[in-house]
């Protein structure tokens, strides 16, 4: 059964309304109402669906043993639901989606009860750090694990990155962070909790010749930032190749900090209007519209 839906579009607030409340994002889940927590959980279920199906979409899979999407689950908040090991993205349905509780055993969901010790170890500790988290995605996206190679931050190059820079994150100005010494597969649970403590309160983590990671309150935030991130990571792949090729170099957003530590003008209202949760799921909201167009929906069985 589909949940009643109402029109979750707003009209823009106020000039007085703060910034992100005038470019008219709705609450993530406005105007939606489940007659049962089983209802909300089979609509969260097709929602996790749709995501590896966008996943696959822009090549994010590995023949279905590497990378993972995690939901918390609506019912049991200790448990989250996870991809079966060795299903290709392209071809997950949500009845094929497993739940796994705090140790690692699967509780419920599809035939396949394979799942990818490594992603249990990740997601497992963030979901336990982060209680604000209801998504976290991972892969070994092309451009992705490239950057992720040179153990580094991104530069905030371009409007799009600006969703990664937050004046209220840290006194780095950064909503993403770097993992660094990388110690192979992640099969230890310190490890994992290591990889939490490093995502920290921000929305993005570069695992060093890893891969990258996000989380979201939503599943549509997580697998957006994904998406933005790895195309960061692509554009300051191809600036910096062409900066050594010419001699220049790219002109950073918010690089010079005044002395009561704002950002210059051109950086703070960036990431108000490209960088908040509410963004970030009103952006991947259209995208998970498209996956629907595309599969007639054929992931929600």
């Amino acid at each position: 059964m589909t949940p009643t839906v109402i029109s979750t579009h707003s009209s823009p607030g106020t000039t007085s309304a703060p910034l992100e409340d005038r470019m008219g994002y709705p609450e993530p889940g406005a105007g939606m109402k489940f007659e049962s927590g089983e209802v909300r959980r089979r609509y969260l279920k097709e929602r996790l669906a749709a995501g590896f199906r966008v996943f696959a979409k822009y090549g994010f899979d590995e023949g279905g043993v590497a990378g993972h999407i995690s939901l918390r689950d609506p019912i049991n908040p200790n448990a989250f639901w996870f991809n079966p090991f060795g299903l290709h993205f392209a071809l997950i349905k949500a009845s094929d989606l497993l739940l796994v509780d705090e140790s690692g055993k699967v509780i419920d969901g599809g035939a396949n009860r394979y799942i990818n010790v490594a992603g249990f170890k990740i997601h497992s500790a963030i979901h336990k750090a982060r209680p604000d988290v209801n998504c976290a995605a991972h892969a070994h996206s092309l451009y992705g694990r490239t950057f992720c190679a040179f153990g580094k931050p991104l530069d905030i190059i371009t409007q799009d990155s600006c969703a990664f820079y937050n004046i209220l994150i840290s006194i780095r100005y950064q909503d993403h962070a770097v993992h660094e010494n990388f110690r192979g597969v992640v099969l230890e649970e310190d490890e994992g909790i290591a990889i939490a403590q490093s995502l920290g309160v921000k929305k993005a983590l570069l695992l060093q010749n890893h891969g990258l990671l996000t989380a979201g309150g939503t599943v549509e935030e997580a697998i957006y930032w994904f998406l933005s991130l790895d195309k960061c990571c692509y554009t300051q792949l191809l600036a910096d190749a062409a900066a050594a090729g010419n001699g220049g170099t790219a002109k950073k957003i918010g690089d010079k900090e005044a002395l009561d530590r704002e950002l210059t003008p051109l950086a703070k209202p960036s990431w108000k209007v490209v960088g908040t949760s509410k963004g970030g799921h009103f952006a991947g909201c259209s995208i998970f519209d498209l996956i629907e167009a595309e599969t007639k929906g054929d992931y929600k069985n």
